[in-house]
């Protein structure tokens, strides 16, 4: 087996994947994702008890067991770029030894489930509501690094998507993965489910407007507007694609849970996010206890 070098995989000096500063004995193998480092406490303060807590940089991580359940929550800050970071890591430490830095000949899978803030982009998804993204379609061109290939109906999906929103090369080359099947079933009951955008920026690449002028200024009515079949796009966020996809090629479930703190479309905003999001965390967790 190849041996992977120390400039590909930083391992630290207490034996630790550089970025999350975790050993695999650290890390369960259902895994809640949050953005904001201090949304991790206010997952694992519903712990039974916590195991292990470690903090590097934007990346907290905490362990513990809920029920019969062992349950890790990491924050992993904003963008496709810090997820490529955290699943590749995630991924790092069950299925490579890193004593050896070889792969192992048995892979371990695990269940990756964000739990996040979005904004919608339907009249009829309110604020304080929550979606589950059956699809994650990408402009962050992330996974156009990786030898990633849709299946023939997200290849007919993203082409209509293509040809509605007008978004071209020279923004994005768009890129679109399902979540997890095995997942999605246990969110159903009071969850909105959907297509979610996945953006490389908040301001810019989710149409907003300060100071400067935009490129596609009619991008939030394109993609309120995009069908295709059955589908829909209902919101958008920073995260989501690059979960779903590196989620797939690395053979993990993965599923992203959104809190509707926005609506683009009604321009409304949520009299009380936090509290949105507590509820959020706490049907997950109650989700997931019952599995």
């Amino acid at each position: 087996m190849q041996r992977i070098p120390e400039s590909e995989l930083i391992i630290n000096n207490r034996g630790a994947v550089y970025h999350l500063d975790l050993r695999p004995e650290e890390l369960a193998h259902t895994i809640i994702t949050v953005g904001d480092p201090d949304r991790v406490p206010a997952v694992s303060k519903h712990f039974d008890h916590i195991e292990h807590k470690r903090s590097h940089r934007e990346f907290v991580t905490h362990t513990g067991v809920l029920g019969k359940k062992r349950l890790t929550v990491v924050s992993t800050g904003i963008g496709p770029d810090n997820i490529d970071i955290v699943l590749n890591e995630l991924d790092a430490l069950v299925n490579i030894d890193l004593l050896t830095r070889t792969i192992k000949p048995q892979l371990t899978q695990l269940n990756v489930i964000r739990v996040g803030t979005s904004g919608a982009l339907q009249a009829d998804v309110p604020t304080d509501s929550f979606v589950v993204s059956t699809h994650g379609l990408g402009i962050d061109n992330l996974l156009n690094f990786y030898r990633f290939e849709e299946n023939e109906e997200e290849k007919q999906l993203l082409q209509s998507f293509i040809t509605q929103t007008q978004l071209h090369q020279r923004i994005s080359q768009p890129y679109i993965c399902g979540g997890s099947a095995h997942l999605i079933k246990h969110f159903v009951n009071n969850f909105h489910h959907g297509i979610t955008v996945t953006c490389p920026g908040f301001y810019g690449p989710q149409g907003r407007i300060l100071r400067l002028g935009l490129s596609n200024p009619h991008l939030i009515d394109r993609l309120t507007q995009f069908t295709f079949g059955p589908h829909r796009i209902t919101n958008f966020e920073m995260e989501t694609s690059g979960i779903y996809g590196l989620g797939k090629l690395l053979g993990h479930h993965c599923l992203s849970i959104s809190a509707i703190v926005a609506n683009r479309v009604t321009k409304q905003f949520s009299k009380d996010s936090q509290a949105t999001i507590e509820q959020l965390i706490k049907k997950t967790l109650d989700i997931i206890n019952d599995w």
